[in-house]
């Protein structure tokens, strides 16, 4: 099947009148957003928590490492799944189904009596956000038109920065906060009165959307992919706490090996005419492929910032869970400014505005950089404040038009597969950030002193290289200036 095969399907649908499209309003579009915040927020909320878990709960280093990947791995893995199964059985009913699912496992996670429950619930968690995060661009896809849908997929790129930055902060406030004496617990219990009322909101303002020709799951390839994605992260994620034993070694060698698998399986499912897991001709799509290849760099080094930037200031510089997410605040705001006009400057000046966004995240990260080595020990969120003010503006110029510039080729019967793909590549980006990035801190550093500040400087150089190739890939993306995106198909 290529990508014209694709669009003749979608044909039939594409035609239909405004009339008969269920419209996303307003609140719907804030319900659905909010179940993609708590999804990503609570990625990063456990970062400045993690030495309070540890010190409670008496966990080792490699059980802490799996509160965060437990997490990642199961989201990433079944993001596609979910994906696939909005398209199926509806859009609305499997966000309904995760948002309730993952109140319930995040009240797991906040009663948890010891670290072995903690993990378990966390994967759990993310495999309830990952029936709910597929569906929110999907919706958007099918229930918007025009440049509305360009604005609404902005603002999810919006979402999806504020969420990780503060998520971090939320969780210093509150283990700070200590009601009631539940210190790091309510970092999770937070999520059930916030996921009660997006599941009320979500029964009243979410639009019902299927595909109107749903796939079969593929299973061989889902068992594929999600071989292929464990066999990377999970040796990256750990190995380095277990003093790399031989079988992460075997993990890393299968990796590639399972992945050709994956892709030949899935060219011979989708020339026999059946729609695979992820769709060969969906990657032909030039948004699709161009965007993801520059997703990867980024989130991946999104991912291992965000970490790194909280083990440093806590572990390295002994800054209080408090001080570690105040750090975050000049970058949260700047970021949100800049996210709200990126839509707007996308419309005049097109993918330049990625470019520019790139640049100005390599001045902020030279300026943290300069700030590092001159006065580490005396690091505040105060000295940090001018370099983290000019990384999130830009950041902001280049996450927001990303997501928008993926999806805007997307067939929009296929709106399910093709967010899942693109959070599949964002959350597997950030674990991969995490464990690269994180695993390169934590192999240099030692307990303050100058150990930790060569360790930051080494990551923050890192940071650099990796932004510029964002920059200069971004000049090879299709222009969206001006694109008015595809026409809508819903039930």
């Amino acid at each position: 099947m290529t990508v014209t095969d694709l669009e003749k399907r979608t044909a039939p649908q594409s035609t239909r009148s405004a009339e008969h499209v269920p419209g996303l309003s307003g609140l719907g579009l804030f319900t659905v957003l909010l179940g993609a915040f708590l999804s990503i927020a609570d990625y990063f909320i456990v970062n400045v928590a993690l030495p309070t878990i540890g010190t409670e709960l008496h966990a080792s280093p490699v059980t802490l490492e799996m509160v965060v990947a437990g997490y990642g791995l199961s989201y990433a893995l079944l993001l596609v799944i979910g994906g696939r199964l909005g398209d199926a059985f509806g859009r609305r009913r499997l966000f309904l189904a995760g948002i309730a699912a993952f109140t319930v496992t995040s009240l797991i996670c906040g009663v948890a009596p010891d670290a072995v429950t903690l993990v378990v619930a966390r994967i759990l968690q993310g495999a309830s956000a990952a029936l709910m995060v597929p569906q929110v661009l999907a919706t958007i896809q099918a229930a918007t038109t025009l440049q509305r849908r360009s604005r609404a997929i902005g603002l999810y790129g919006v979402t999806g920065g504020i969420a990780g930055v503060i998520g971090q902060l939320a969780g210093g406030l509150l283990i700070a906060a200590n009601v009631a004496g539940t210190g790091w617990r309510l970092i999770f219990l937070v999520n059930v009165p916030i996921g009660l009322v997006a599941l009320l909101l979500a029964l009243k303002t979410t639009p019902a959307t299927q595909s109107h020709d749903p796939a079969k799951v593929d299973v061989r390839g889902t068992i594929l992919l999600g071989l292929a994605v464990l066999s990377l992260l999970v040796p990256l994620t750990v190995g380095r706490t277990l003093g790399w034993p031989i079988w992460t070694f075997g993990l890393l060698a299968a990796f590639p090996v399972i992945a050709v698998a994956f892709v030949l399986f899935e060219r011979k499912l989708e020339k026999s005419g059946r729609l695979p897991l992820v769709p060969p001709s969906l990657m032909r799509v030039p948004s699709m492929r161009r965007g993801l290849l520059l997703a990867v760099p980024f989130f991946t080094g999104f991912g291992g910032l965000m970490f790194c930037f909280a083990v440093a200031m806590q572990s390295d510089l002994r800054m209080s869970p408090l001080e570690a997410g105040l750090t975050y605040v000049p970058l949260s705001i700047a970021y949100l400014f800049s996210s709200l006009s990126a839509a707007r400057l996308v419309d005049r000046f097109g993918r330049t505005v990625l470019t520019v966004g790139s640049a100005g995240t390599v001045v902020g990260y030279v300026i943290i950089l300069i700030t590092a080595l001159s006065s580490w020990s005396s690091l505040s969120p105060l000295t940090l404040a001018p370099g983290m003010v000019i990384l999130g503006f830009g950041q902001g110029l280049v996450m927001t038009p990303l997501f928008r510039l993926v999806l805007s080729d997307v067939p929009a019967d296929r709106a399910g597969a093709g967010s899942g793909v693109l959070i599949t590549t964002q959350q597997t980006s950030l674990a991969l950030g995490v464990a690269l990035l994180g695993g390169i801190f934590l192999s240099l550093t030692g307990v303050g002193g100058p150990a930790g500040r060569t360790a930051f400087a080494v990551v923050m150089v890192a940071e650099l290289v990796v932004t510029v190739v964002v920059g200069i890939g971004s000049r090879w993306l299709p222009n969206p200036a001006g694109r008015s995106g595809r026409v809508i198909v819903t039930d």
